[in-house]
């Protein structure tokens, strides 16, 4: 047999390397048109940032390695310029001398990747603007980034947010532009806002619902327009915009190119050509949670892809890909934030039906060292239960809470599980009431009716158009430093012998800091008489923030 792979990265490279344990006789040749393979683009930034200093480390594998050890052909600065399937043969360009000749194969895997989206803004090409998504990419921005005092990234996903850090650890004065209302689209607004908050406390200027409508040449570098006629000097640019699957090879072969844009494959990672399968950030399938077709663009799913094709074209189809539901974490400075699943914004627009519930705890027990506050976003369905999405940020052990909900996500548990949900538990590293445990007491509590929740952008709202009575419960030293406009304070632990002064004919909505005592405080008064009681999800400590990042994008 005569296995072909396009495409030498994670995908690929998994592919190749299952492959042979697999397959001992057969051939094997993997193309790749850039320089290198199998490398770590996950740490780009971080070598440009000088946390990585070696670059030798990002590179997992060699071309002569996977001679060496996996008896792989691997054919570096090789384009395949074409596919054509009934004949079962590529065409492939030799970038070194640029001649042209035709491969044959028995099976061939796609994994093309993803390419930078470098939108045809004016002035987009020129010198100091760049992209990053490969080694050469990399050495050119840390070449240039020498010397520098300023940097524009357009483009607040992972990959603009990572730069932002590391260039900042540079000494370097960074802008970020963002199109969108908020930072990270794969969260909530108030998860986001927690973010923005963090970065803004760094002096990096961050600059929402803004759109960037083209570049031009500058005496100190380069000047970038923005959509509301204000401009900016830099530098340099990076654009982080995003990425789009690579989709030219399959596209012009005649293969299926799917609803999300995506290379179309099947459970078994086939694509409409029964010889070729596909993995990695070209492909889209269904997701597990909502059905919906969709594309990943994560190392993780891609090098898991790759083992299960390699399985299905030696033995057969019989290992089913079920999915990936983007399960993603990213450090920026001091905080790290991480979701899985669907985001509630992201159901919505899907109209499927859900409900969120947000806690505050601490990383491990309180009265060990170093305790850290972390927010944990819940996501779930209002009829059993069922984990659909979670959201998780915080300074300390953020990571480890993450993994436990994405496994509950992805195996379809409900919040209910987590409730039982048993750690490993010592002072330094959890509370005997893990946060996880957290989440789903309180996700519980809704569902069953014992917390009647409304959330930050519907508070104030409600206090005013339900003439509600607005309660604060926290202590008179808290309120007195801050609170909502219009609360009127009674501690939770006088609130029994003050009953008297809350109107029994008003709904109340009521808060405390974090959520724990605005719970009690509701139980207190649902069980003397009050009737309509509800508390403020996420606490105080939220909807300030929250707010806060809501006065900034529409000042006035």
């Amino acid at each position: 047999m005569k296995y072909v792979i396009i495409g030498a990265v994670a995908g690929g490279a998994s592919t190749a390397a299952r492959l042979r344990r697999m397959d001992e006789k057969a051939e094997i040749i993997m193309f790749e048109k850039g320089e290198y393979v199998s490398y770590a683009n996950c740490g780009l930034p971080y070598y440009i940032g000088n946390v990585i200093t070696d670059e030798q480390k990002l590179l997992v594998q060699t071309a002569v390695g996977f001679k060496n050890r996996f008896n792989i052909d691997v054919r570096v600065q090789h384009e395949v310029i074409s596919i054509h399937p009934e004949e079962k043969k590529i065409k492939v360009t030799k970038l070194s001398d640029g001649s042209v000749y035709e491969e044959n194969y028995d099976k061939l895997v796609l994994s093309p990747g993803a390419e930078p989206v470098r939108p045809p803004l004016p002035g987009v090409n020129l010198p100091g603007i760049f992209t990053l998504r490969n080694i050469p990419d990399t050495r050119q921005i840390k070449k240039y980034v020498e010397g520098r005092h300023s940097a524009v990234i357009i483009g607040a996903g992972f990959i603009g947010l990572e730069m932002a850090e590391n260039l900042y650890h540079l000494g370097i004065e960074v802008t970020i532009v963002e199109m969108g209302n908020q930072i990270l689209a794969p969260v909530d607004y108030p998860i986001a806002a927690l973010v923005q908050q963090h970065i803004r406390s760094k002096s990096i200027n961050l600059r929402l619902k803004t759109a960037v409508t083209g570049f031009e040449s500058s005496g100190q570098g380069l000047k970038v327009l923005l959509s509301d006629n204000s401009s900016l000097d830099t530098e340099m640019v990076i654009l982080a915009i995003g990425v789009k699957p690579d989709t030219r090879l399959a596209a012009n072969a005649g293969l299926k190119i799917g609803a999300a844009r995506g290379i179309w494959v099947n459970e078994y990672l086939q694509t409409s050509a029964p010889d070729i399968y596909a993995v990695g950030d070209a492909i889209e399938f269904t997701n597990p949670l909502c059905g919906i077709s969709m594309n990943t663009f994560l190392a993780g799913p891609a090098n898991k892809q790759g083992r299960i094709c390699a399985d299905n074209i030696v033995l057969g189809n019989k290992r089913k890909y079920k999915g990936a539901i983007n399960t993603a974490i990213v450090k920026i400075f001091d905080l790290t934030v991480g979701a899985t699943g669907i985001a509630a914004y992201q159901l919505q627009r899907m109209n499927i039906l859900h409900r969120v519930s947000t806690t505050r705890s601490a990383s491990h027990a309180t009265y060990y060292p170093d305790a850290e506050q972390m927010t944990i976003q819940i996501i779930f369905s209002p009829d059993d239960g069922t984990l659909l999405g979670a959201q998780v940020v915080g300074v300390d052990g953020v990571d480890k809470r993450l993994d436990v909900l994405a496994t509950f996500v992805q195996h379809k548990n409900t919040i209910y599980d987590l409730t039982e949900f048993e750690q490993a538990y010592a002072p330094p590293y959890s509370s005997a009431k893990d946060p996880v445990n957290m989440a789903g007491f309180v996700a519980e509590n809704i569902l069953n009716g014992l917390l009647q929740t409304v959330y930050w952008h519907q508070f104030e709202h409600l206090c005013e158009q339900n003439s509600g009575f607005c309660l604060d419960v926290r202590m008179p030293h808290e309120f007195a430093a801050y609170t909502i406009p219009g609360a009127v304070n009674i501690p939770i632990d006088e609130l029994r012998n003050r009953l008297h002064e809350i109107p029994a004919h008003r709904p109340v909505y009521l808060f405390c800091e974090i959520g724990l005592r605005g719970y009690l405080a509701q139980r207190i008064l649902l069980q003397n008489g009050f009737k309509d009681v509800y508390s403020l999800s996420g606490g105080f400590a939220l909807w300030k923030v929250v707010t806060k990042e809501q006065q900034l994008l529409n000042p006035g």
